[in-house]
């Protein structure tokens, strides 16, 4: 066994797998906390690389591509510190790092790991359900479809289309991108009807903005992660597979107030295109989504 233990995490290595354990401290982030402990298949890792400097040193896992659906879905922006394959390590214990990253490199070549693409995922992602709240609303996410909730806070024009329900099957992708404080960061989800869509992440029924705390809006990681790994892995994807038709709905009310709540949304969108909030595009987009939601 291959160990390292630091305020920031803990790695463990027992010759076929790495078991990455976060750190309780108050310097190590949420989502890191959150996300818990992972434990990474030998065959899923590319390298490790022990990095000294003379402060504090770090430990960092490279995976294959295509072998990791947090990978897959955050694309390399998660930042350093949230970055679950990053291990801070103090002057005083970087030879054991190094031991341990010489543990893991000297397995890789005994057991002829190729080091390309996978052609699917080798860990899970985070289990469901699971729900966020974030600066734009709720989102969760049970394994079979997305809901998304508005808070008070939202854009009139998403409030006025109502709750989001996506199923799994009508996904074609998931966008991440994270706030960093300066910037608006956002989660949308792509179906084909969106592919080409213009709204604007505050406006678009299938986006959540993420322009609130940092801190919390990372967690919108963990359903782009959740849902990512249900989706085909992108090896399998083609350019056909799907036919142009989505069954995504929103939440329906009960049957006597069905034709209510249409008008009512739609007369909303009709009073935010009068006002000049919605331009003729984004009029037609949205009520189309509306209306795809009654159908």
């Amino acid at each position: 066994m291959a160990e390292i233990i630091q305020r920031d995490g803990t790695w463990a290595f027992d010759g076929s797998t790495i078991r990455i354990t976060p750190g309780l401290h108050r310097c190590v982030p949420l989502f890191r906390q959150t996300y818990g402990e992972i434990s990474v298949p030998l065959e899923a890792v590319s390298d490790v690389v022990h990095e000294p400097e003379r402060r504090r040193g770090r430990l960092r896992m490279r995976l294959r591509e295509g072998a990791d659906p947090l990978l897959q879905a955050t694309g390399g922006r998660l930042p350093d510190a949230a970055d679950p394959y990053r291990l801070t390590v103090d002057t005083d214990r970087g030879g054991i790092a190094e031991y341990v990253a010489e543990e893991i490199r000297h397995a890789l070549l005994l057991d002829r790991i190729p080091k390309g693409p996978t052609t699917g995922y080798l860990l899970p992602g985070p289990p469901v359900p699971v729900s966020v709240r974030s600066s734009d609303g709720t989102v969760s996410f049970d394994g079979t479809q997305v809901r998304i909730d508005w808070a008070d806070t939202s854009d009139r024009v998403k409030r006025a289309t109502g709750p989001r329900i996506i199923a799994l099957g009508d996904l074609v992708q998931v966008e991440w991108l994270p706030n960093c404080g300066y910037e608006d960061g956002f989660l949308r989800f792509v179906t084909p009807e969106t592919v080409f869509s213009q709204l604007p992440p505050e406006r678009d029924p299938y986006t959540l903005d993420l322009w609130g705390s940092v801190r919390r809006d990372l967690l919108t990681a963990l359903i782009a992660t959740a849902v990512t790994a249900r989706l085909p892995h992108p090896s399998t994807r083609t350019g056909g597979g799907h036919d142009g038709r989505s069954r995504q709905r929103t939440a329906v009310p009960a049957q006597g107030e069905h034709h209510d709540v249409l008008l009512r949304r739609l007369r909303e969108l009709g009073e935010l295109h009068r006002d000049g909030v919605l331009t003729d595009e984004e009029f037609a987009m949205t009520k189309a989504v509306v209306l795809r939601g009654f159908s």
